[in-house]
């Protein structure tokens, strides 16, 4: 009952059931990704969306899979390969918010001692 109703008002855990209905409707199932989204896109191809696996995040969304829903590549990865080069990192998240997010030297949420200083503060007499 409870996740029925949460289908219903909330958009951000998934499908709803209106998007459910859509794609049920009119999608046709493009492939899937390695977090779970699963990709879709109208018969005509023009129209293209995802269903997260999950809370519905667009960083989440690799880019060969982002190029192919914004009409960057005519073909859906699982056709046509992304080719990665040799120095670009694995997909990563927004980990912005999170414990996870990045902090430089010097912040207040890195754990690790304060910096050391090159410097020696000024004390009155």
């Amino acid at each position: 009952m409870l996740k029925t109703l949460m289908r219903v008002l909330t958009w951000w855990n998934g499908q709803t059931i209106n998007t459910q209905f859509w794609t049920w409707r009119f999608g046709q199932k493009v492939g899937e990704d390695s977090q779970g989204n699963v990709f879709y896109q109208t018969k005509d191809g023009k129209r293209r969306w995802v269903i997260y696996n999950g809370e519905a995040e667009a960083s989440r969304v690799d880019a060969a899979w982002h190029g192919w829903l914004h009409h960057t590549f005519a073909a859906p990865p699982t056709v046509a390969p992304f080719v990665r080069r040799e120095w670009e990192k694995p997909h990563q998240e927004n980990l912005t918010g999170t414990p996870a997010a990045y902090a430089p030297a010097g912040s207040l949420r890195r754990e690790a001692p304060a910096p050391r200083r090159d410097y020696e503060a000024w004390q009155p007499e």
